[in-house]
């Protein structure tokens, strides 16, 4: 099998960015898009030219890092997976495939497919954390949580922070990620002391980062590799709203 790679090279965040063309022998369909990317590589390097730079770390989706938009869609054509998720069954024989990084101005370039998310860790410092007291640990019975709240707060939880419901949203909206981090606090009691503190602070970071407000595009929903729903939004705003009348901030 062999495919046309269309990869997006960038020298450096102030340069001037294309694509180049690389055909591409695919030994296995088992392969991830980013195995493939490293056969590539292999070539560029041997033939003394740069290599594509791409973000990987852990290529198990968990991390997030590997974030691109292939053929247009954050992660690719496949559902709830992550860039390394995505294997080469996906393509079909002479196919082109196009690479690019996230396109959002709260992104940054800064080589090739690598962009620049330390925006939403920026993000998450503002109030993305629960503040304990240290010591022993507290009993696992002492403060019960609801089931349904439970697992609600587990499935915002599972976001990754790659980034990809920026990537996909026409505003460059980065509300799926807040609200699935201010939610994953706001239904646990434990969460329930710097509530308001959190959202707002969260909320005017988010801002501050230039990053587009919510339409109800969707395109969040659709592109996420651990399926965060959009109702986390919609706890953004109430918890939003709530904070806003009783918060003396």
């Amino acid at each position: 099998m062999k495919v046309t790679l269309r990869v997006w090279r960038q020298k450096g965040p102030d340069q001037p960015g294309r694509f180049e063309s690389y055909e591409a022998e695919v030994p296995s369909t088992d392969m991830s898009f980013l195995e493939l990317l490293d056969t590539v590589n292999e070539g560029l390097i041997a033939r003394g030219s740069d290599a594509i730079a791409f973000d990987h770390d852990c290529r198990e989706g968990i991390c997030g890092m590997c974030s691109q938009v292939i053929d247009g869609q954050p992660h690719g054509p496949d559902k709830a997976a992550a860039t390394c998720q995505l294997h080469m069954r996906k393509f079909k024989d002479g196919d082109v495939i196009t690479a690019e990084p996230f396109r959002a101005k709260a992104f940054p370039v800064v080589k090739d497919l690598v962009v620049d998310r330390s925006a939403l860790d920026r993000v998450m410092s503002c109030g993305g954390f629960i503040s304990v007291n240290t010591g022993a640990a507290v009993d696992a019975n002492a403060v019960l949580v609801p089931k349904d709240d439970a697992e609600k707060a587990m499935d915002a939880a599972a976001c990754i922070g790659c980034g990809a419901c920026v990537a996909a949203c026409p505003n460059a909206a980065a509300m799926l990620f807040v609200g699935a981090k201010v939610s994953q606090f706001a239904l646990l009691p434990q969460g329930g002391p710097e509530r308001a503190r959190r959202v707002l602070r969260m909320r005017s970071a988010m801002d501050a980062e230039g990053f587009g407000h919510c339409s109800n595009e969707a395109e969040c929903e659709a592109v996420c590799p651990k399926e965060v729903k959009l109702s986390n939004i919609a706890r953004l705003n109430r918890e939003f709203l709530r904070a806003v009348l009783v918060s003396p901030e």
